[in-house]
C-alpha cells in the first residue's frame, strides 16, 4: 500500500462525489471518481485502487454487477457498498457476493472514513478477507459461516440464529467500535420493531454462552457510551 492509499469513488450523484472526494483527500487518500459502474471497471486496471467505494444504484452497470464481475475475475481488493436498500436480506446477499462492508445512505462522511480505515486495516496481502472467508477463529472460538455453526474448544455451541449473526458480524469486524445502532441495523435490519436494548440482551446472552467476562473480556468488550468491540485476534482457518 502506498503512503496515500488510493480510493476509487463510484457514484452517479455528483453532489456526493463532489463533497466526498475532497473530504477523503484531506485525510490522506488519493481519490479517483467514476460516475457509473462501467467507468469504474475501465479505471480499475490503470488506477489500481487499494479500495473501492461503490454505489449500488447506478445507470448502465450497477454496483452489484461491478462487484460480481470483479470477484469472478479474482479481484479481491476491498469494496464498501453505498446503498439506500434497507432490507437485511439484500445486504446479506451483497456481503456473500464479496463486499467487505456497506453503509446506508444518507451517511456521515466521518462514519465512511472510519469504515474505510477499518477495512484497510483488515486487508490481507494474499487478498483473502475475513468477510469472504468460510471459517474464522479467535482463540478457542471457531465459526463456520457456511453451516452457521460455532464451536468453543471443539464443542458446538447452542446458539440461536440471531446470536450466530451477531457473532459473525463481530468476527468479521474485529477491533472496531460497533455502535448498538449499527449492530441493530446489520443483524436485525433497519425496520426491525425493537430498540437497541435487543442488542444489549443478545450480547449478554452471547457472553454467557462464550463464558466471556465483561470486566476482563477475551472476546466482546463494552465501550462505554459507544457500543461494543470484538477484541480477540481473528484468523482465517481452513
Amino acid at each position: 500500500m502506498t503512503d496515500q492509499p488510493k480510493i476509487l469513488l463510484v457514484d452517479d450523484e455528483e453532489p456526493i462525489t463532489d463533497s466526498l472526494a475532497p473530504f477523503l483527500q484531506r485525510f490522506g487518500f488519493t481519490v479517483e471518481v467514476a460516475a457509473d459502474g462501467q467507468e469504474a471497471l475501465d479505471k480499475v486496471p490503470s488506477f489500481e485502487p487499494e479500495l473501492i467505494v461503490l454505489d449500488i444504484l447506478m445507470p448502465r452497470v450497477d454496483g452489484r454487477q461491478v462487484l460480481r464481475r470483479l470477484r469472478r475475475e479474482g479481484d479481491r481488493r476491498p469494496i464498501i457498498l453505498l446503498t439506500k436498500v434497507g432490507e437485511s436480506t439484500e445486504r446479506a446477499l451483497a456481503l456473500e457476493e464479496g463486499a467487505d462492508d456497506y453503509i446506508n445512505k444518507p451517511f456521515d462522511p466521518f462514519e465512511l472514513l472510519a469504515r474505510i480505515r477499518a477495512v484497510l486495516r483488515r486487508a490481507r496481502p494474499d487478498g483473502l478477507s475475513l468477510v469472504s472467508s468460510r471459517r474464522l477463529a479467535s482463540g478457542e472460538l471457531t465459526l463456520d459461516r457456511r453451516t452457521q455453526r460455532a464451536y468453543l474448544s471443539g464443542e458446538q455451541l447452542n446458539l440461536k440464529p440471531r446470536a450466530v449473526a451477531l457473532l459473525e458480524y463481530m468476527l468479521t469486524h474485529p477491533d472496531e467500535v460497533l455502535s448498538r445502532e449499527r449492530l441493530l441495523d446489520a443483524v436485525w435490519g433497519w425496520d426491525y420493531p425493537a430498540g437497541t436494548r435487543a442488542v444489549d440482551s443478545q450480547v449478554y446472552e452471547l457472553r454467557r454462552i462464550l463464558n466471556d467476562s465483561r470486566d476482563d473480556p477475551r472476546y466482546i468488550e463494552t465501550v462505554l457510551g459507544q457500543g461494543y468491540r470484538f477484541v480477540g485476534s481473528v484468523e482465517v482457518v481452513p
